[in-house]
């Protein structure tokens, strides 16, 4: 990946200025920049955990954040936007039908940048020539600009004018396109003829729902392109949102297997498990950047053995009596997929495989947690969605570890 094919998506005033910043990294600060890109996730919840982790990384090492201000004409969606970015509930504007409803600029803490909200840039009048100077203003303080529009306006004279006035500022700035899902199967005609109006190409110009939240990570993927500095901080974060991420990942999957359990399956096949398996050894090896297909990803749950563990387990535990034959065998599916997912981070993080006797003993300590924590439901059979959240909950205090420990780990795999 090199810098054109980064700043493509964005303007091409704003890709020159990433050029010129470019030039000026070494080769390997260029490496590490396209190998971070790349890794941003583009699920909007998971890129909003990763810009509040790397929030406090990017203030101790880069001290005052950007200011990214967001700009258009009015009743646009400037502040529903806004609102979506805002990391405070409290922080959030008003949000009105009626143009105007913005009548000052007001920014909140957004993560990774401070955000600012204008008021609508095009308005006439007394009082649209104080809103205007008061976005105007915003813009030139800002680092980077977000110029809105609307899909069902369209791009008129005055948005054209307004759309100068922003470009001459000479800041880096991101064109988006917002309320493309009112427009539904004319998006790509409105695009098209946006792009033409302000000779952009079509994939220039982002189309947003914001009030949806829809492609709100293309966004955020946008202005982190358009600032280096911001990619360095999500780098900085991202071995801790790879393990968050692929321990709710962990966390979904034992909840799931608990209540396959429930069905009334041959307790002793497992072999359900192994879909559920084998789909979360998928999620994490993409969380993990490591390229594999479902079929690669069901192997490795075999190769781990862990429908073997489970049967013994049941046969050698059922033998004890006590727990009924449903609470063992959710105690072990959980316990099993808990432990897969903990051998599967080790694996796709650091090509180690955890040992046999670590598996074992992992998954007895488990399996004896869980039934624990599960013996209050007594004989009667709960419902799927009860155990499912009992699971989760128990998962939130479990005698782990944060992240596999290499002492867990047997071989390197080449």
């Amino acid at each position: 990946m090199d810098i054109d094919n980064i700043s493509k998506n964005l303007p091409p005033d704003t890709q020159k200025l990433i050029r010129y910043a470019w030039q000026s990294l070494s080769k390997a600060e260029r490496d590490n920049f396209t190998s971070l890109l790349g890794k941003i996730p583009s699920d909007t919840n998971l890129l909003r955990m990763l810009i509040n982790m790397s929030s406090v990384q990017f203030r101790q090492t880069f001290g005052q954040k950007r200011r990214i201000a967001i700009l258009g004409p009015a009743n646009v969606g400037k502040s529903t936007l806004y609102n979506q970015l805002v990391s405070s509930k409290g922080d959030k504007a008003e949000v009105g039908a009626l143009p105007g409803t913005t009548r000052e600029a007001q920014e909140a803490d957004a993560g990774l940048f401070t955000i600012v909200d204008t008021p609508g840039a095009d308005a006439v009048g007394e009082v649209g020539e104080r809103e205007q100077a008061l976005a105007l203003a915003a813009a030139e303080e800002a680092d980077i600009i977000v110029i809105l529009f609307d899909a069902i306006q369209g791009i008129k004279r005055t948005e054209l004018d307004l759309y100068q006035q922003l470009v001459n500022l000479k800041r880096p700035y991101v064109v988006v396109m917002n309320k493309i899902d009112l427009v539904q199967k004319e998006s790509q005609r409105v695009i098209r003829q946006a792009a033409i109006n302000l000779r952009l190409a079509p994939e220039q110009i982002i189309p947003t729902a914001a009030k949806s939240g829809k492609n709100l990570s293309q966004v955020l993927v946008a202005i982190a392109s358009a600032e280096p500095e911001i990619v360095a901080a999500l780098g900085h974060a991202m071995p801790a949102y790879r393990w968050q991420l692929a321990w709710r990942a962990i966390v979904s999957a034992a909840s799931i297997s608990a209540a396959i359990s429930l069905t009334p399956l041959p307790v002793i096949d497992f072999a359900p498990l192994i879909v559920t398996q084998s789909v979360m050894v998928l999620g994490i090896a993409r969380i993990y950047d490591y390229r594999i297909t479902l079929a690669r990803a069901r192997e490795l749950v075999a190769a781990f053995g862990f429908g073997l563990l489970g049967r013994t387990l049941f046969h050698q535990l059922s033998k004890l009596g006590g727990p009924p034959g449903w609470l063992l065998a959710a105690a072990i599916a959980a316990s099993t997929t808990v432990v897969m997912g903990y051998a599967a981070v080790a694996w796709f993080e650091r090509g180690e495989k955890l040992s046999g006797d670590s598996i074992r003993r992992m998954t007895r300590e488990m399996t004896r947690y869980f039934l624990e924590n599960l013996r209050d439901f007594g004989k009667r059979k709960p419902g799927r969605k009860s155990l499912q959240q009992r699971i989760a909950q128990s998962l939130e205090n479990a005698p782990l570890p944060h992240e596999p420990s290499t002492s867990d780990a047997k071989t390197k795999q080449e």
